[in-house]
Parts: C-alpha cells; structure tokens; sequence
C-alpha cells in the first residue's frame, strides 16, 4: 500500500470502530459532517469536519458596495438575520461616522429581539425531536409564525430581511403593526409556560440532558464559547449589557445564567431569554417618539474614509463581530466576521470524548449552530 494513504487512514485499534456522522443527517442541522472514533458505545476521538456550505462571502464583499453587503449578511445565521444585518451595518456606521437617529435604533432593537425570539423557537422545536418529543415543535412553530408574519408585514420577507439599513431602518412603522405585535407579545407570555410543561419539566427530557455534555467555565472560555452556551457555564457576558448598542443601556433586563454548563442549562438559558426579550421589546415599544429612521451623512454610494472598524452584537447564538477595512473605495477592502456559530462548534473535539453515541446529537443540538453562519 501505497505510504500515503496509509498516512491518511485513521489509525485504529482492533476493538476501535470510525463512524462517519453526516454530512447529509437530519440531527447534525446543516451539511456538517463528525468523524466520531468509538469503542462499542463510547467516543474515544471526534473531528468535526466543515466547509461543505462555503460560499466565500467575505471575499465577496470586496467586490461589492456597502449596500450591497447587508444583503449577503442575510445569509449567514439565515435563522436570525435581522441581527446579521444590524452588526454590518453598525461596523460599516462606525466606520463612516454616521449617527443613528433613536427612533430607528428602537426599531432595530425591537427586530432584534423577535427575532431572538424565534430563533430559540426554531431550538426549542428542534432540540425536542433530536431527543424524541414532537409535540413541543408544533408548539413553538405556532408562535414563531406570528414573528414571521410581523417581519412579512415589517419588509415583505420571512427569513432574509434586509429591513436594517446603513444609517436606520428600510422603514417606519405603522400602528397595525405595533397593534399586531402587542397581539402577539400578550399570546406568547401566556404560552411560555407550555413550553416548561412539555420539555422543561418532562423527565425524560431531564434524564437526557440534565448531566450530559458538561461544560465547566473554565472550559467555555477556554474554547471562546459565548451566547447561551457561555452563559450556561455560568459566565456573565452578555454584549447587550458590557458593550451596549443601540440603546440596550437604556432597557432593563436580565441575564439568565445557568450552573453547571449541562445541554438542559443551555436549553434552558434560551427560554429564559425569551422572557428577558419579551421585556425588552415592551420598553423599547414605550419608548418609541416620532422622529426620523435614517441617520444623516449616507450617501447612495458610500465611500468611507480610508481606516477601519469592529463592531459586534450580542445575537441569538453568540458574540457576532465584524471587522471592516476600508481603503476610501466605495467596497470594503476587507470584511471578517467572527461568527459565533463557528467558534461554538470546536469544543464538541472535546466534549464528545467519553460520550455515548445516544448523546452526540443531545450536545450537538444544545450548542445550536447554524451551518450558513459556520463555514459563510
């Protein structure tokens, strides 16, 4: 045999077994494939392999206005775009010296959170059937319709947005929509309880999750976890409160820590954000005055100054940051994102070691990762 690929070939012991695990499963939420070594039930080895959904969207950017990146921002955590769009845009701000009026950084705010909130729906449904409850799914997809039909009715769109633009908002909104939403904020308190009766207190669900894929806090930053799988650990970071955008200062809420770094603690810190979003949406929505949803000083084609910028966001799945260099072109000569969904996903080389193969999608799934947002 050739010395090569025998280099290539995973070095095994007799009693030793190498599963692949994807790229194409329904439990692994996007084309992600593991290569999982085990002996009989136990994980001795695991290597996540990415890279299958590449699309090089930051060397896109470079050949393209700073209007134009906003749209391919949409694609990255296509689950909470509405943040995606707020970090560019916030960067791209920072980087021309552009003021955002108050009316629109509510607005942002206000999007922000709902779609917070349906991003942990879209957990909560599918972390139940990766463990075997469907009934939560049907559950959780009910209310994040009605977040989809008020973005719908906010933009036109259900998924990508494009409502946050460079200097505010795409545009103002009117009372039926502000009508809509206090409809559906006055619904989904009353329904958080269910979502504690079908998973949150089910035993079963408990026994699956409770004491599996422990991530001491030590171990959460040393592998740069952030979002509700830092805070799990029971680290205190969230961005909305150390490095506030967007007025977040002026919005009272809490953040939810868990204790032990378990996949119940972090499931369980996202439904307690939603509660702390519900909050955030009703004061923003009392604090909203008349006034313009554009800042002053974008042009149609903007051109920044030669330098550049980092601005980051606490979004649904962690620290979202992007670093922008401008070169006085009218595209940024260089974009990077510091996707959180990326960096979450190292630590399962780890983690899964000395795991049964029944819990790989348990800890898989309460680290919820977006694969758009992964390999982008």
């Amino acid at each position: 045999m050739d010395s090569a690929i025998a280099k290539e070939k995973p070095e095994l012991k007799q009693d030793q077994m190498f599963i692949n695990l994807g790229p194409q499963h329904p439990s692994t939420h996007g084309v992600l494939r593991i290569g999982l070594t085990v002996e009989g039930e136990i994980i001795v080895k695991a290597e996540p392999d990415v890279g299958y959904l590449h699309r090089g969207t930051e060397k896109l950017a470079e050949i393209r206005n700073y209007h134009h990146c906003v749209v391919i921002s949409d694609r990255w955590d296509y689950i909470s775009a509405m943040n995606n769009n707020l970090v560019f845009c916030l960067a791209a701000e920072r980087l021309a010296g552009v003021e955002i009026p108050d009316r629109a950084n509510h607005l942002r705010a206000i999007m922000c959170e709902l779609n917070r909130i349906s991003s942990h729906l879209l957990f909560l449904g599918t972390y139940g059937i990766d463990l075997g409850a469907f009934t939560a799914f049907l559950h959780a997809f009910r209310e994040r319709e009605m977040v989809l039909d008020l973005f719908e009715m906010a933009c036109g769109a259900r998924m990508t947005f494009n409502y946050i633009r460079l200097g505010g908002v795409m545009k103002d909104i009117d009372k039926a929509w502000f009508s809509k939403l206090k409809e559906f904020t006055d619904h989904f308190e009353d329904r958080l309880p269910e979502y504690d009766t079908l998973l949150s207190d089910n035993p079963i669900f408990r026994d699956r999750t409770e004491k599996v894929g422990l991530f001491s806090k030590e171990k959460a930053l040393a592998w740069g976890l952030s979002g509700p799988n830092l805070r799990a650990s029971g680290v205190d970071y969230d961005v909305r409160k150390f490095d506030p955008y967007c007025l977040y200062d002026k919005y009272e809420f809490d953040v939810p820590l868990g204790e032990n770094g378990s996949c119940f603690d972090r499931y369980y810190c996202r439904i307690q954000e939603m509660r702390q979003s519900l909050r955030i949406i009703e004061q923003a929505v009392d604090m909203l005055e008349d006034g313009p949803i554009l800042g002053k000083g974008f042009a149609k084609i903007p051109r920044p100054a030669i330098g550049e910028a980092y601005s980051h966001i606490e979004a649904a799945r962690g620290d979202l940051g992007i670093h922008l260099v401008s070169d006085g072109n009218t595209s940024p000569y260089r974009m990077h994102v510091r996707a959180p969904s990326f960096i979450n996903l190292q630590i399962l080389q780890e983690a899964l070691i000395g795991q049964r193969i029944a819990d790989v999608i348990a800890i898989l799934g309460s680290i919820d990762i977006v694969l758009g947002e992964v390999d982008r």
